[in-house]
């Protein structure tokens, strides 16, 4: 009897390691879900926009919306502010990061907890801040103020990338560059930034999708202009345009989603290999 316990217990007993990929497997399913659904009533032929069953499916609703000039200007103002803020956070990421990966000096840590603050902090205390110091130094709202404020969080991608890269990188690199002749300059140009290559298009690419999904910091700082998210979020109000809504959350789905991947095989590939070069 107590054999035949056993046995029955082991063959309904499920390893350890199977419970957790389902754990995981269902609650990646919960979160993307609703994201299908985006993408089913994108195409649904009734103007309804959110009516279940769907009873048949249409391009109707990309066409309108490829045709409303406010779609495009949203769509064209968001990727130039993302553009223009990984720009910036590239180039001040790449040189805070330098700065602070060897370097021992007094408040070394108080200015790295100041550098990583506007990821850390709530996005509205940031979009709060931003506004309040806009004010104060009579700056208009507009496309500039948006750039800057996208830039205080993109820059903290940017600098823990190059950051983690440049903590695995070998001391013997520039003390052979060093000991070869070079300047600082020329060892930094030729021998630091070729390794810094991936971590500096992982950092860009994260940097640039998520300047493209940012809302909440951008509502203080954009005045009167309408990034794509704000065009979205101004949309909830207007269920007669829902279809052409799901259609251009569709298109930021498809933009954002294959950059996140991108940027994660190239941190990924960077973390398995760190002595790869």
């Amino acid at each position: 009897m107590h054999s035949e316990k056993k046995i029955s217990r082991r063959a309904f007993h499920l390893p350890k390691g199977l419970l957790l990929r389902l754990a995981a497997y269902g609650g990646m399913t919960f979160l993307h879900l609703p994201l299908v659904f985006i993408a089913l009533y994108a195409f649904n032929d009734n103007s309804a926009g959110y009516s279940f069953p769907i009873t048949g499916l249409t391009l109707r609703w990309v066409s309108l919306a490829i045709e409303r000039d406010d779609i495009r200007s949203a769509i064209g103002l968001s990727l130039s502010v993302a553009a223009m803020a990984t720009l910036i956070a590239m180039v001040l990421g790449t040189l805070t990061a330098a700065a602070l990966n060897r370097d021992r000096f007094f408040g070394k840590n108080a200015f790295t907890t100041l550098l990583i603050l506007p990821i850390a902090l709530p996005g509205i205390v940031t979009g709060i801040a931003l506004l309040s110091a806009f004010r104060l130094m009579e700056v208009t709202p507009g496309y500039w103020t948006i750039v800057v404020g996208h830039a205080t969080f993109c820059v903290v991608i940017v600098h823990n990338n190059v950051v983690a890269r440049l903590r695995r990188l070998p001391n013997r690199l520039w003390e052979a560059s060093m000991d070869l002749g070079a300047d600082t300059l020329t060892t930094l140009r030729h021998v630091i930034v070729p390794q810094l290559g991936t971590a500096l298009l992982a950092g860009g690419i994260l940097a640039f999708a998520l300047s493209v999904d940012e809302l909440i910091v951008t509502t203080f700082t954009s005045g009167s202009d309408k990034t794509l998210p704000i065009w979205l979020l101004s949309q909830l109000s207007r269920p007669r345009d829902a279809a052409i809504t799901n259609v251009v959350a569709l298109l930021v789905m498809l933009l954002t989603a294959p950059l996140i991947i991108v940027a994660w095989r190239l941190t990924r590939d960077g973390d398995a290999n760190p002595n790869q070069r």
